[in-house]
């Protein structure tokens, strides 16, 4: 456990140097998140817990690093401190654990939520919460996108695009989507969510959020699969 006060190493939670781009912070992040997201797993996983301690502590990362002001600011707070190891695992490291149940106690043991809370005066400009949410939602739809991209480079959504996420749903999606009971392929849910999203004007990511917990946990794993499968380690 580092010293009360220390910031944790957010490069190497996030695997990359101090030097890194605002790009490779990105990509980096959805890795990351994929890699630790809780719904990886089930709600009744003893994985959870700890899961959720490593999303909160990515998020962080990103929320910090993605900033150029916030990330200066952090690089200047590190400096502040010296350290004679080098941990093995910057999750250990880190001084954060799994918040307690209760409206405002997400924020009680987050280095970067504080750290920068305090220099707003003391007024949080998002729930952390709510923020999280936000940059996974971000990076989750531009990572469909990506696997979804038209031939003429657009963002026009393709029937890869819908498969991916029909597929990894099945029946439950076709239920969902549909309205209606039945089995449904993976393609036609994919067809069927491509339909409903835009009639209904709802994002990827909220009709994700709909799926039952283990049709998120399995699109995850694709989708992870195929992000790490491409992108080039930085």
């Amino acid at each position: 456990m580092a010293p009360e006060g220390t910031p944790p190493n957010y490069y190497a939670i996030l695997e990359i140097p101090d030097t890194a781009t605002t790009q490779q912070v990105r990509e980096a992040y959805k890795k990351a998140a994929l890699k630790t997201h809780p719904d990886r797993v089930g709600a009744d996983s003893p994985e959870r817990a700890e899961r959720t301690r490593k999303f909160q502590l990515v998020n962080d990362a990103y929320y910090t690093l993605s900033d150029p002001t916030r990330r200066r600011d952090y690089d200047a707070q590190r400096r502040l401190f010296t350290k004679n190891t080098t941990p093995s695992d910057p999750f250990e490291d880190a001084d954060e654990e799994v918040p307690p149940q209760g409206a405002g106690a997400q924020n009680a043991y987050s280095w970067a939520w504080n750290f920068f809370t305090k220099q707003a005066g003391g007024q949080a400009p998002e729930d952390r919460e709510q923020t999280e949410e936000a940059q996974f939602e971000d990076v989750f739809e531009e990572m469909m996108r990506d696997e979804g991209m038209a031939e003429d480079g657009s963002n026009r959504p393709t029937g890869k695009f819908w498969s991916l996420m029909g597929g990894a749903s099945g029946g439950a999606l076709g239920f969902i989507v549909a309205n209606v009971p039945g089995l449904v392929a993976g393609a036609v849910a994919g067809n069927r969510l491509g339909a409903v999203r835009d009639a209904k004007g709802k994002s990827v990511y909220s009709v994700f959020l709909d799926l039952p917990q283990g049709d998120r946990a399995r699109l995850l794993t694709q989708l992870a699969a195929r992000v790490f499968s491409h992108t080039v380690g930085v």
